[in-house]
């Protein structure tokens, strides 16, 4: 036997106040929230809920929180004293701004199941205060997807293999914050001792196509600044470096999928001189003569390309101070980080 779960329930006070007529999903009897007719009275609804500690493997990866299981919604109707169902809610825990993030790692596992479920979850939520709710759902339960959307979920972001859904409850702005917004990017300025510079051409067409240029790349995901300089000088031309300073970064938007562009510079100094390309990224590189760098008629063109170099080439005379990075702890979460700034000129 089947019920219908009758669609839009609203939540007030201690009561939901009404539920609408159109018909939204079938559920079976055992995991099912009891339609009632036009005649029953809300008032007489009571929740309840249950709650137990979960170990450290249902631990969720959008914060390292213990997550609660909280269930059992009662229905009561005016002739049956006694529960007459009981209707599981979402494992979540709460954050510390009244929000909610769910278990990605117990969601129930039917699509059914899971839309009563989350239903219910949100009018629970709704009656506690709650104001966002984070909703992570991996790659093998995509179909839960459209389902989250129907129930008012936004898309945040995604990787690979999740994507990230918001809801905010509230009827006020959302105040969740919202999707990743910069790219950074990283370029090494490495000279040796002969005021060569160790520069490249790029095997793929770009705006400097044919411009001998400093080598340049993104950072990996938890990658530190300056390592992800020392990483790509290595990948694209086989040179060792350490870091010296950063110098400079430019500040660019509406880049790559629209987004904001942050690209650091950083002083390397080279520890070995022997030059192996990437030959699937670089189409050249060669230690260059700084003049003849100079030279090429794209820094002579180009504003802001020339006064980065001038800027290296300051710092390597010793004419400018560019900012150092010092790994620091800090009370706000208990990690160490590099914080870059101005000062001595000592290296990492």
């Amino acid at each position: 036997m089947t019920t219908t779960v009758m669609k839009g329930w609203q939540c007030s006070g201690l009561f939901y106040q009404q539920f609408l007529k159109e018909p939204r999903i079938s559920l079976t009897n055992d995991s099912s929230f009891r339609a009632f007719s036009k005649g029953w009275f809300p008032e007489l609804l009571h929740l309840k809920s249950t709650s137990a500690k979960f170990n450290s493997s249902t631990m969720t990866s959008l914060g390292s929180v213990n997550m609660l299981k909280t269930k059992g919604i009662h229905v009561m109707s005016p002739e049956i004293s006694s529960p007459s169902v009981t209707l599981d809610l979402l494992d979540a825990c709460e954050d510390e701004y009244d929000g909610v993030i769910i278990n990605p790692d117990n969601l129930p596992s039917s699509a059914n199941a899971f839309a009563s479920a989350l239903r219910a979850s949100l009018c629970n939520w709704k009656l506690k205060g709650k104001k966002g709710v984070w909703l992570k759902i991996l790659l093998e339960q995509a179909d839960l997807v459209p389902i989250a959307i129907q129930e008012g979920f936004k898309y945040h972001h995604a990787e690979s293999e999740y994507i990230i859904l918001t809801c905010w409850i509230p009827c006020e702005p959302c105040l969740l914050p919202a999707s990743p917004s910069h790219q950074i990017g990283v370029g090494g300025f490495v000279i040796n001792d002969d005021r060569e510079v160790l520069v490249v051409k790029e095997k793929f067409p770009c705006s400097c196509s044919g411009v001998w240029k400093l080598p340049t790349g993104y950072i990996n995901k938890s990658e530190d600044i300056f390592t992800g300089a020392i990483r790509e000088v290595k990948e694209e031309t086989g040179i060792e470096t350490t870091f010296l300073e950063l110098v400079a970064f430019r500040h660019a938007h509406l880049m790559a999928f629209e987004k904001s562009d942050l690209l650091f510079v950083c002083m390397l100094k080279p520890l070995s001189f022997d030059i192996t390309i990437d030959e699937k990224e670089i189409q050249a590189a060669k230690w260059m003569a700084l003049d003849e760098f100079l030279g090429q008629p794209f820094y002579q063109e180009d504003e802001l390309s020339k006064k980065v170099i001038d800027v290296c080439i300051a710092a390597y005379e010793d004419r400018y101070n560019g900012l150092s990075a010092h790994n620091l702890a800090s009370k706000i979460d208990g990690r160490l980080s590099y914080l870059y700034c101005g000062g001595s000129n000592s290296t990492i």
